[in-house]
């Protein structure tokens, strides 16, 4: 099973931070807000954050989401791999795309339904972790367990569980 242990929420709308705390309390081990993303990227300097939940707009009385793209920018400049998901009340297609094409893994409108954005937050944060593949896995065991016992096939095939032919062959696909 995943591990969501940290999402960062920033909004200048408490009554929205407060929505989100408890919306996502139970599905991340860690929910940090910010009413403004003025010390952002000092919390992702000191704190190892899954996902970010961004507002698009901070400026009184502005629904551009420019202030949403810059800041997007900015962590994308300073923390590439921190998924950022985007979220206003303002929506329209074009600032989606245009938020979409600058990097954001996803887009979401508010008011939200809660089962939607708890599955769009994990889907940014699984869509960033590398699936390794069985062969894959199986074959770094089986290097190291030939190491383990310095080269002596007989023994590392006994510690594994199969016979030296299939050892041979399985080394002869690494």
């Amino acid at each position: 099973m995943a591990n969501y242990r940290t999402i960062l929420v920033v909004d200048d709308n408490p009554a929205i931070l407060t929505a989100v705390r408890i919306c996502l309390a139970g599905e991340f081990d860690k929910v940090l807000t910010l009413v403004s993303p003025d010390t952002l990227l000092t919390v992702l300097a000191q704190e190892e954050v899954d996902v970010i939940l961004l507002d698009m707009n901070f400026t009184q009385g502005g629904n551009s989401g420019q202030d949403g793209l810059l800041w997007l920018r900015a962590i994308h400049k300073k923390h590439p791999a921190i998924p950022v998901v985007l979220v206003t009340a303002y929506a329209d297609i074009k600032l989606a795309v245009r938020g979409l094409k600058m990097g954001a893994a996803d887009f979401v409108t508010k008011p939200w339904d809660n089962q939607e954005l708890i599955r769009i937050l994990k889907d940014a944060i699984d869509a960033g972790r590398k699936v390794v593949s069985l062969e894959q896995v199986e074959a770094e065991h089986v290097h190291k367990v030939v190491e383990r016992c310095h080269g002596n096939i007989s023994r590392a095939a006994e510690l594994l569980g199969i016979t030296r032919q299939t050892l041979y062959a399985k080394m002869k696909k690494l």
